[in-house]
Order: structure tokens, then sequence, then C-alpha cells
């Protein structure tokens, strides 16, 4: 979600998670001075959204976990954003992908993800495979209680490297994401393979 909600992905292939938990849920800590006002949030907001959402350690733990496939519930976000709580298995990963024309944050509320990006804009559409050039590769961890906000069209894929714990980690977009864009990359090669819909993933 990404932060893409479905369960393992490879770029290319979307399989729903065995346990899917869709229900809203309504934290206190949903409510910001950005939904309140009916101004459009930004990525600083969406940030401290899902940093405060992340210490709500009832919330945290209300969260299923699956050790095949990764869960989720869908939240309330500030502003009319989407916001969701996520579950990792070892081992798991959302493979690379991107946003479209929504700014995002996220937070790892409990173990440690490594996310993956790239710092170039990609075309909108009319390609299928580009080569990327040197230097556009930044690879980060983030820990229990980091966090990053990024912008549009914000390339990226994010994995839990551990081997035997979980991590479970809170995101937001704004606007709604439109869709998303699911790549496969072999060296400096990216190839768009799929592009989804909201109903492939809610």
């Amino acid at each position: 979600m990404s932060s893409a909600h479905s369960a393992v992905p490879t770029a290319g292939s979307v399989s729903p998670p065995p346990s899917p938990v869709s229900s809203p849920v309504s934290p206190v800590s949903a409510v910001s001075s950005a939904s309140a006002s009916g101004v459009s949030p930004t990525s600083g907001e969406l940030l401290e959204f899902v940093r405060r959402t992340a210490r709500d350690e009832a919330l945290i733990a209300s969260l299923p976990l699956d050790p095949e496939g990764r869960t989720w519930i869908r939240l309330d976000g500030p502003g009319g954003s989407e916001a969701w709580l996520i579950g990792w298995p070892p081992g798991t990963g959302t493979g690379w992908h991107d946003h479209a024309d929504s700014i995002g944050a996220f937070t790892t509320a409990a173990g440690a993800l490594r996310e993956h990006s790239l710092v170039v804009r990609l075309p909108t559409d009319g390609w299928k495979t580009l080569e990327l050039t040197d230097g556009v590769d930044r690879s980060r961890e983030l820990a229990t209680g980091q966090g990053r906000a990024f912008g549009r069209n914000h390339v990226h894929e994010v994995l839990n490297e551990s081997e035997d714990a979980h991590a479970i980690s809170v995101h937001a977009y704004y606007p709604p994401l439109p869709r998303i864009r699911r790549f496969s990359r072999t060296g400096a090669v990216l190839r768009l393979e799929q592009t989804e819909s909201p109903e492939d993933w809610q």
C-alpha cells in the first residue's frame, strides 16, 4: 500500500492475502487539523498522522498477523486521505511500484522495513521499458518509530528482510490512490508490468 496492498506480490503478479481484514477502523489518532478544516493534507501532515497512529499500541495489537501473507486494516486518514495498517511476515515485500499522483507517508510501527527507491520521475504513460541511469538508487532501513514522506510518482519497493519477525507499518496517501503501477527490474532495466485500480486491492 505503500505501499501496495496485495500479499507478497512480485511485479506483475497480484494475489490477495489469505486473511485480509478490510473493515474500517477510526482510531482517535486519526483526528487531525487537516480533516477538521477541510484542507487537503500535506505530506508532512500525513507523516505526522502515520507516526501518531503507529504509537497507538491497542490499534497495532488489533491487526491479525498471518505467517504466509500480508494483512491489513483500512483506517480513516486525515483530510479524506487513504490510510492502512499493514502486517508484513518475514521475507515479504511489495515489488517495485508507484502511487501515481498521490503523495504519501509511512512509518514502521513494529519490527523494521527496508525501502529501495528511485530518485527519478518516470514518464506517466506510453512506455514499457526504461533504462535507468547510474546514481538513481536509494536504500534506507526504517526501524520501529521511523518513517518517511514522499511526493507524487514516487517509485519504490518495501521489504521486511527479517528471517523470523513480523513488521507492522502505517501508510497514508492523498488523494486516495487512483492507481498503482507495478514494475519488474533487471539490472538497470525497469519494465512496466501492469496498472492496478482501487478495486484490485480494496
